[in-house]
């Protein structure tokens, strides 16, 4: 089942269920992709404007890596429930299986893989918005504001989804390489984003 087929109302019913997907990684990537066009309106109403020709270029190519992220976001929505496929299986193996530990083990590495790449699409949309903030229509400015504040927010759950399964992980040394990337990308971006909405209030206000 692909949830970004879903309409809006069945993806909502299907995430408070028990159902085990989707679940906070999907909706990370959701809300990035949300965020991210966000952050793409405010180009589509700079462009053409008389008064933004000098970075009409600018624009067009924020505009053309926004697209490519969002369906990344988009794809990454669908691809967090495949890869935690294997673990929700992998826990109602019983504990007495030989095979259990290590079925366990690639499991949460699998699970992994989408949380952090959704942590790096979240940053990726963060430096766009970041500049469309800075060149886009002022009339838009508040949608760029909304836009990285989600992003912020998609990269935060995100974050949660790597650190417990990393937990997990028999493997120290590969689990504490992927939580010091996810903690490098927090550091950066939460800080980077938190600067982008303040300068947004500053021009509202």
């Amino acid at each position: 089942m692909s949830f970004i087929k879903v309409d809006a109302v069945e993806f909502i019913r299907v995430l408070s269920s028990s159902d085990p997907v989707p679940g906070g990684g999907g909706a990370s990537a959701l809300v990035g992709a949300v965020g991210t066009a966000l952050g793409n309106m405010v180009g589509s109403l700079t462009t053409g404007k008389k008064r933004y020709a000098d970075v009409e270029e600018d624009i067009a190519r924020l505009q053309k890596a926004s697209y490519e992220l969002q369906d990344e976001f988009l794809r990454l929505v669908d691809e967090d429930a495949v890869a935690f496929e294997p673990l929700s299986k992998a826990y109602s193996i019983p504990r007495d299986d030989p095979n259990r530990d290590q079925i366990m083990e690639d499991a949460l590495r699998v699970a992994t893989s989408t949380p952090i790449d959704i942590m790096r699409a979240c940053a990726k949309a963060i430096d766009i918005i970041e500049e469309f903030a800075a060149k886009g229509s002022s009339l838009a400015i508040s949608d760029a504001g909304v836009g990285v504040i989600f992003c912020k927010a998609a990269m935060q759950g995100a974050s949660l989804n790597v650190y417990i399964n990393t937990k997990s992980m028999a493997d120290k040394e590969y689990a504490a390489n992927v939580e010091k990337e996810a903690d490098a990308l927090l550091e950066k971006y939460c800080a980077l984003a938190d600067t982008i909405f303040a300068s947004v209030v500053a021009k509202l206000r």
